[in-house]
């Protein structure tokens, strides 16, 4: 009969034994069955020990399984009950609805209607009436540029590496400086073409153009097809984005800007027509948009001519 220091060792992993070893010694005494038995019952269950056909590899499964759950549990992938509120007409909206479909994360999604004041209902989640608004669970965020960061550590994914992953740190700085490039250099010489009308809006709009090419092109270098080479969508495309696609899809709108817009930045800025022309494919970008309903609101709300 085996000691009870042999005993002793069968509570831990029985792969690290040969199967039909401990299948002899388990038939040849029943006693050693008993004692087992009492010794595993604070281990993961030990009926795997005593029923030979549940096999080493189906354990393996079983404890990964648990192992896997625990993490989720833990909250590194897991998401709560999400609710959007949301506008389809707002890019800074769009930000969230973007960074949500990349993420395959489920969601609600709740309208809000920017053309009258904001219900008590809505200022109660948030008090500035802005959007969007990111339900996660019973925590709120607010702000589109945070609610998308938010989403993207909370769920590692292809938008974001961590910043303790290999170049993740990197990635973050680059990013963040392609977004403030945009906002800070480019996205300002936008509206003021809606409302200017003839000559104006031809010369306002080869601004545009010389603020792309200055700021925005020499940082598609290596687009292939999304920013910094990646192969999916990052998180420079979740916040530009929206307004990209504003950008090429009014473009084919002479009221909102001049004809020669897309050709310039065809033959002047290649590495950013190319990546714009990939990034307003995407369906994550599509799925809520509708082009023509878009420019036509932007026309109006702007009394844009030609």
């Amino acid at each position: 009969m085996p000691s009870s220091r042999a005993l002793k060792s069968t509570c831990f992993p029985y792969f690290f034994f040969s199967q039909k070893l401990l299948l002899r010694e388990l038939l040849s005494s029943p006693s050693t069955i008993s004692r087992l038995s009492y010794i595993c019952q604070n281990c993961s269950p030990a009926s795997h020990l005593l029923n030979p056909t549940i096999t080493s590899t189906t354990a393996l499964n079983q404890a990964t399984s648990t192992t896997n759950k625990k993490k989720l549990k833990m909250g590194s992938n897991a998401a709560p009950e999400i609710t959007i509120y949301t506008s389809y007409q707002c890019p800074w909206a769009h930000r969230a609805q973007i960074a949500l479909k990349e993420l395959g994360l489920e969601f609600k999604t709740e309208h809000i209607d920017l053309s009258v004041p904001r219900t008590a209902e809505y200022l109660k989640v948030n008090p500035r009436g802005l959007v969007p608004s990111l339900r996660y669970g019973d925590e709120i965020i607010t702000e589109s540029g945070i609610v998308a960061q938010f989403l993207a550590d909370a769920h590692p994914s292809h938008l974001l590496k961590t910043s303790t992953e290999a170049g993740g740190a990197l990635q973050r700085a680059r990013i963040a400086f392609f977004v403030d490039a945009w906002f800070s250099k480019v996205q300002s010489h936008v509206f003021p073409i809606y409302k200017a009308s003839g000559a104006e809006k031809v010369e306002l709009s080869e601004k545009l153009v010389a603020a792309i090419v200055k700021e925005i092109e020499p940082l598609l270098a290596g687009a292939g097809p999304y920013f910094g080479g990646a192969e999916k969508f990052t998180l420079a495309e979740v916040l530009t984005g929206p307004f990209v696609l504003r950008v090429i899809s009014f473009a084919k709108y002479p009221e909102l800007f001049p004809k020669s817009l897309l050709s310039s930045l065809e033959s002047k800025a290649p590495n950013f027509y190319g990546w714009a022309n990939e990034v307003v494919k995407q369906e994550s970008v599509t799925y809520v948009w509708n082009e023509e309903t878009m420019a036509k609101g932007h026309i109006k709300r702007f009394d844009a001519r030609i």
